[in-house]
């Protein structure tokens, strides 16, 4: 069975939309299966605990149910011809946290107006807004507005300062949610528009030793340093993190120099042991992760609780719903990872980690196909935002580095990264949708153009000079002796040309007047 769907033809009915979308149709009623199962394992654990079996209980899956029937039936509606892979790795991923948020209680079932449990199909409804609002190559307008992409990001964290909360040394908005996720989206947008703009000069190092344009990268610097200035005010360090990565791969991609890397990873280095001079959040960090049994009880009392659950899911893990992920602290939204492994192994794991790579493959391999500059560095930016959060979250939990506090995308507990993800999945499927590897409808041509590029032309007989009009083959010099040899019958007839030679000058070879000779 293959996955690759058959074009379109110019004139597609919904009917051959419906056809054309078999494999993601396939590729969601698998991941519902798998849902469906971890369901059944969740529920049958809390029976054989003692828990009653209620009908609300089973209400976070039918969300999930009717919110891929929606995104389905709505991309066929509205003719999307767009990536079908990613789109069916984004429900396994968020149908798995899902899974995991039911299986860590943060679902009240009893309270049919809780957020939480609308949060997903609220998602998938802003992942179709932007999806059907930018494609057919409308996303190209997002470029025009390139101060209004660098004031609004700007404007999002002094709002949430002069407003905000302080809790566990961040500031977040009201009900702790963190309306500076959207950074991710209007920074990339910001950097896209400048990088598109301005990639001629910014790849132009001048001659001899290689240096960058500061005077063109001048109105950019001036950009990230306001920004890294209030983001290091709020001590969001693990967002600053994000988006200078993001940063650095914009850079490259949009003008091929790897200097921009090497430059921005010794500038990074620089800022990072800047940080931890003056910032007693960051070296605290840094302490529980080189020594965490120097303070086990303290700092160190989280990362420990997760190492420990994850040894102890061993490698098929105790079962899902089985362990005890109430022993580490704020498991549902930073350590959820730690959780999967206690519940389901190292199987459980990797398999999380394989449907990222395959997420952030066909990010990629979107962005390689995309004709568009903007569209590029827009898919670029955005699979290196959640690629990077993804590296940051995985490696705090595994203690390959230092705790970020950052969520795990599209599993983690979390409105504000949530609805960011979808937002900017929806971005990238618009922009899919008009690389040349979708299967979008060729261009319609005029029947009489159809016709002939269904069969190859055929090439009219080449004409012999001789068989052209009697006149050509006169004498153009007269009165000069030719030496010609007597052509023998089967000679003519096979087509051979007579050799002709003169006493004298040569004689020009006289052409027809064939358009085709």
């Amino acid at each position: 069975m293959t996955l690759q769907p058959k074009p379109l033809a110019s004139r597609s009915t919904l009917l051959d939309v419906w056809d054309l979308r078999w494999p993601e149709r396939r590729l969601l009623l698998l991941c519902l299966l798998c849902m469906t199962l971890g369901f059944l394992m969740v529920l049958s654990s809390g029976l054989a605990a003692g828990r009653p079996l209620r009908p609300p209980d089973l209400l976070p899956l039918f969300v999930y149910a009717i919110s891929l029937l929606v995104m389905h039936l709505s991309l066929v509606a509205v003719r999307f011809q767009g990536d079908q892979i990613l789109l069916a790795t984004l429900a396994f991923l968020s149908g798995f946290g899902l899974l995991a948020q039911y299986r860590m209680g943060a679902f009240d079932t009893s309270d049919l107006a809780g957020p939480g449990l609308f949060l997903f199909p609220l998602g998938v409804l802003l992942m179709l807004t932007a999806c059907v609002a930018l494609m057919h190559g409308r996303y190209e307008r997002l470029a025009a507005g390139l101060w209004i992409w660098g004031g609004l990001s700007l404007a999002l964290v002094v709002v949430l300062l002069l407003i905000g909360q302080r809790y566990r040394g961040a500031v977040y908005g009201a009900g702790l949610i963190t309306p500076t996720e959207l950074l991710k989206v209007t920074v990339v947008l910001f950097l896209a528009s400048f990088i598109d703009r301005h990639a001629k000069p910014l790849s132009n190092w001048g001659k001899g030793f290689p240096r960058p344009p500061l005077r063109d990268l001048l109105p950019l610097l001036g950009f990230l340093a306001v920004l890294a200035g209030l983001l290091l005010f709020q001590r969001d360090l693990g967002m600053l993190v994000i988006l200078g990565v993001t940063l650095l791969v914009m850079l490259f991609v949009g003008t091929g120099r790897i200097g921009y890397l090497v430059l921005g990873g010794l500038g990074a280095a620089g800022l990072g042991a800047l940080v931890l001079t003056f910032f007693s959040h960051g070296q605290s960090r840094i302490a529980a992760w080189q020594s965490p049994f120097d303070d086990p009880t303290g700092n160190s009392w989280q990362i420990l609780q997760g190492l420990s659950g994850m040894y102890s899911g061993g490698l098929w893990g105790e079962g899902f719903g089985r362990g005890n992920p109430e022993y580490t602290p704020i498991a549902q939204s930073d350590f959820i990872y730690s959780v999967i492994g206690e519940e389901l192994g190292f199987v459980g794991c990797t398999l999380v980690v394989v449907f990222f790579l395959i997420f952030f493959s066909r990010g990629l391999g979107i962005a390689d196909q995309t004709r568009s500059s903007f569209g590029k560095l827009v898919t670029v930016g955005l699979v290196s935002v959640l690629a990077t959060q993804t590296f940051l979250n995985l490696g705090g939990v595994t203690k390959f580095i230092p705790l970020t506090g950052i969520t795990l995308p599209f599993i983690s507990h979390g409105g504000s990264s949530l609805l960011t993800g979808f937002i900017s999945l929806g971005l990238i499927l618009a922009i899919s949708e008009s690389a040349p590897g979708s299967a979008r409808r060729p261009t319609v041509a005029p029947k009489r153009a159809r016709a002939g590029a269904e069969a190859p032309r055929q090439k009219a007989p080449r004409r012999r000079v001789r068989d052209a009009d009697p006149e050509l083959h006169s004498d153009p010099f007269p009165g000069e002796e030719e030496i010609a040899p007597a052509l023998r019958p089967d000679a003519r007839a096979s087509g051979r040309a007579t050799l002709r030679r003169t006493t004298g000058r040569k004689k020009p070879v006289a052409r027809s007047k064939d358009p085709l000779d």
